[in-house]
């Protein structure tokens, strides 16, 4: 897929230092991906790198942060590890549809409140905000001056008919720190590339400095293929975003011949659902649920994850995080309709099942 100029860049490579910032045509070609990002506000790290040096960087011991939840690990716990007091914004379903109620944000702010993380396409519940609603989200973090950290790892997988696309959050606010990468939306996670994206020099600066304790600089052939991918981008989309919509089709059918035991809100966007289990009705819990998980993959091979591996609240819900962005997500999921058949189905549990695989 390489056009000819970066094929030149990576038949002619060297491989030694790299930029710290990264590579000058890597820098141009992801300032072109945003509305308003010029080259010098991007910073090129390992996607958890990025979170780590922004939420060490920006966080001190006494503030305030607001995240999406479940979610993400470290998009709560580095802020925890920070002596942050830590509230969780959780989804609610409403009309066939999981979202985050702008309304409930407001009610979390507070006027310490140094940060606000979100993630969309969110990653496991598959919610999307209407551009209407991040519009909510941005004002909500102007009113009280916060930093909006947006992982916005699955952007531009909005795959169903007449999905809203939703511009990235650094070109709708000013204190917007975004964080994106080759991994999920491009599928190239074997090359560690991502990046920060944000218009304040001051933490841009700090960022960079931050950087020199942790990889200093990234990988040259990395980068060279990362500037390959981007450049071949529409192609990958094209590509990732039909395999989206077929798989959804094929999970749109598995639930409904399951309607008994799993219920799930159809996604929009990324490549992630969390179904909840309705076997067993109010016997279920999240203690059902991880052990049923367990089980499946030891006797399948069949994966997926329990809420029991997420905090805020989500791992006491009868739910489980599914991903549906394999190439042969027919063939696995013929694997687990054999096991229902065959009996291996959800059960509640006498005593709780331990809190993670």
């Amino acid at each position: 897929m390489a056009d000819p100029a970066s094929l030149a860049l990576w038949e002619n490579l060297s491989l030694g230092y790299t930029e710290s910032q990264g590579h000058p045509e890597l820098l141009a070609e992801i300032s072109g991906m945003y509305e308003t990002v010029a080259p010098e506000e991007v910073l090129c790290a390992v996607p958890e790198e990025g979170i780590f040096i922004t939420m060490t960087t920006l966080l001190e011991p006494t503030d305030h942060v607001i995240v999406v939840s479940p979610g993400y690990q470290s998009l709560y716990e580095i802020a925890r590890g920070a002596g942050c007091e830590v509230d969780f914004w959780s989804p609610v379903e409403r009309d066939g549809r999981v979202m985050f109620d702008p309304a409930d944000l407001r009610s979390l702010m507070r006027p310490e409140t140094k940060l606000v993380v979100v993630n969309f396409p969110h990653n496991p519940t598959g919610a999307q905000p209407t551009v209407a609603e991040q519009q909510e989200i941005v004002d909500a973090c102007s009113g009280a001056g916060a930093y909006l950290f947006s992982d916005e790892m699955y952007r531009l997988l909005e795959f169903a008919d007449g999905a809203e696309a939703l511009p990235s959050a650094v070109d709708v606010y000013d204190k917007a720190i975004c964080l994106s990468g080759m991994s999920k939306t491009l599928s190239l996670p074997g090359l560690r590339v991502g990046w920060l994206v944000t218009h304040d020099v001051e933490l841009m600066l700090r960022l960079q400095q931050y950087k020199d304790w942790t990889t200093i600089c990234g990988s040259a052939p990395s980068e060279i293929l990362a500037l390959m991918g981007l450049r071949a981008r529409d192609k990958i989309l094209a590509r990732n975003n039909a395999l989206l919509r077929d798989n959804v089709a094929l999970l749109r059918e598995f639930f409904a011949r399951h309607a008994d035991l799993f219920s799930w809100c159809e996604p929009i966007a990324g490549t992630i659902a969390f179904p909840r289990v309705i076997a067993g009705g109010d016997a279920m819990d999240g203690a059902s649920v991880a052990a049923y998980c367990e089980r499946l993959v030891e006797e399948t091979g069949v994966l997926i994850l329990p809420s029991a591996n997420y905090d805020g609240g989500a791992e006491d819900e009868p739910r489980f995080r599914l991903g549906f962005g394999r190439a042969n997500m027919a063939e696995n999921l013929a694997v687990w309709e054999r096991a229902l058949s065959e009996g291996l189905v959800p059960e509640p549990v006498a005593e709780a099942a331990p809190a993670r695989l």
